[in-house]
């Protein structure tokens, strides 16, 4: 892991609830996030959906497809794995399995928006119960195509934490088929969105440090990237590369 250094703040006291300094900090949940870019267009863009105003973390923010990782999201069946590299990365700092990232950001991303990263499924595999409406629609999902972009450890000061692992796919090549993307109740407004617009609508700044490194990987795809690390300590908001 590179050496640390003071980033810009990804997280301003304003943007949310803060708990009591006598209360302990809650210990984050890991969480995984996936970014999905088309490129069939004149410009890239990133699929967004925006949050419920009933939630109690980030209500009403856009956001990236993600959520909460289950214990059972390990254990789901899936065509293709995660490539090395990407495991090699994952599982620095991990108390899981690096497929339990992927595969939460797969069902996630069926379960907000009804799009599938997957392949179809001839053999009738079996999976927990988590995954069963997946299994439902006829695929399984494939891992080859996601790659990590960055983490994000929510600070010790917020009521709700998360250590979220941002997840990049080209729609192109990771999607099963071009159904239209759905809003539920988690997300609604979801739709496709120019990258160069997403400075326009209400996105949380972690999102938007993320946003930056897709960029960068847009122009310059041939170069070594290393996944951003945000967190918190003592000394303040910080940034590390995986």
């Amino acid at each position: 892991m590179k050496k640390q250094k003071q980033a810009n703040v990804f997280d301003r006291l304003e943007d949310g609830d803060i708990i009591d300094r006598s209360q302990p900090s809650v210990r984050p949940k890991d969480a995984a996030t996936l970014i999905l870019i088309r490129r069939d267009g004149p410009k890239p863009r990133v699929l967004v959906g925006k949050r419920s105003n009933k939630h109690a973390f980030m209500p009403d923010k856009y956001v990236f497809p993600g959520g909460r990782v289950d214990p059972e999201d390990s254990r789901a069946p899936a065509i293709t794995e995660l490539r090395a590299p990407v495991e090699q990365k994952l599982v620095q700092g991990a108390r899981r399995k690096p497929r339990a990232f992927g595969l939460t950001a797969v069902r996630e991303t069926f379960e907000e928006t009804g799009l599938i990263i997957g392949q179809p499924d001839a053999n009738g595999a079996t999976a927990p119960r988590n995954w069963q409406p997946f299994l439902e629609e006829g695929a399984l999902p494939c891992l080859q195509h996601l790659e990590f972009v960055g983490r994000a450890i929510t600070p010790p000061y917020r009521p709700k934490r998360f250590d979220a692992r941002f997840f990049i796919a080209e729609a192109e090549t990771a999607l099963i088929d071009e159904r239209p993307a759905a809003s539920g109740a988690e997300l609604v407004d979801v739709r496709w969105i120019e990258l160069d617009d997403t400075r326009d609508i209400d996105l949380p700044l972690v999102t938007l440090q993320m946003l930056d490194e897709v960029r960068q990987r847009l122009e310059a795809p041939k170069d070594p990237h290393q996944p951003l690390f945000l967190r918190y300590s003592p000394k303040g908001h910080l940034v590390e590369r995986i």
